[in-house]
C-alpha cells in the first residue's frame, strides 16, 4: 500500500489562529451542513457504465476531498497541524439479517477506475464479516462515508459527546429521489470548525457538484 504524505502547514498559515481557537479555545465547535446534490447526469452515467452507485459516489467524493487540503487536516505526533495528500475512505456495510453494520476501509487512488475497483473488491470481500471493524490496518489518513438508503432526509448531524469534534470528514448521504425528471439526494458533511469554515464547506459541495455534472 502506498503511503500518503503529511505536509505541515507553513508558519504563516492564515488559519493558524482559527485552528488554535477551535481546538484549544472555549468553542470546540463542529460544522455540519446538508446540501441537496443533483445526481441526474451521474446516475445516468453510472447505469450506462454498469457501475454500482455507492462505490462510484464514494470514489468521486474521495477525489474531491484530496483536492482540498483543509479537508485532509490532521496533526502529527508532535501536535503540529498539517494535511495529508489524500484520505482513504472508511465505509459501512449493512447486514440485512441482523440490521447491524461493519466498517471497512479501502485504498485511495487518483485514478477513478482503480479507486472504484478497490472499493468494490473490499465490499465483496468483507460483506459477510460481522463486527464494527472487520478490515485490519486502517491508516490514520481516512474519511468516513455512509449511506441511509431508506430515507430522503433534510438534515443530519453526528455529535461527538464528551470530546472535541473530529478533524476528519464524516459524510452521509440519503436515497436519491426524482422530481420533474431530476434526481437529487441529501449529502451531509460534518467536520471540526478548526478544519473548515463556510467557504471551505461551500468549496467542497460546489466542486463535487461540478464533478457529478461532468462524470
Amino acid at each position: 500500500m502506498k503511503q500518503a504524505t503529511f505536509t505541515p502547514f507553513p508558519a504563516d498559515w492564515a488559519r493558524s489562529s482559527h485552528f488554535q481557537y477551535y481546538t484549544k479555545g472555549f468553542v470546540k465547535s463542529v460544522n455540519s451542513m446538508t446540501v441537496r446534490m443533483d445526481v441526474t447526469h451521474f446516475l445516468a452515467e453510472v447505469k450506462r457504465r454498469n457501475l454500482k452507485f455507492f462505490p462510484a459516489f464514494a470514489a468521486l467524493t474521495g477525489q474531491v476531498i484530496a483536492s482540498i487540503p483543509e479537508m485532509c487536516t490532521a496533526v502529527d505526533e508532535n501536535g503540529t497541524p498539517g494535511y495529508y495528500s489524500y484520505l482513504n475512505p472508511n465505509f459501512t456495510i449493512f447486514h440485512e439479517d441482523d440490521k447491524t453494520f461493519s466498517d471497512v476501509w479501502s485504498e485511495y487512488d487518483a485514478d477513478f477506475d482503480t479507486f472504484y475497483r478497490n472499493l468494490v473488491a473490499d465490499a465483496a470481500q468483507y460483506q459477510d464479516k460481522k463486527g464494527i471493524k472487520v478490515k485490519e490496518g486502517q491508516p490514520a489518513n481516512f474519511f468516513c462515508i455512509s449511506c441511509v438508503p431508506w430515507l430522503d432526509y433534510t438534515a443530519y448531524c453526528p455529535v461527538n459527546y464528551g470530546g472535541a469534534p473530529n478533524l476528519f470528514p464524516l459524510l452521509t448521504f440519503g436515497k436519491y429521489t426524482e422530481a420533474d425528471g431530476a434526481f437529487t439526494l441529501p449529502l451531509t458533511l460534518t467536520i471540526s470548525h478548526a478544519c473548515m469554515d463556510g467557504y471551505h464547506l461551500s468549496l467542497f459541495f460546489n466542486t463535487l457538484q461540478y464533478r457529478l455534472n461532468c462524470f
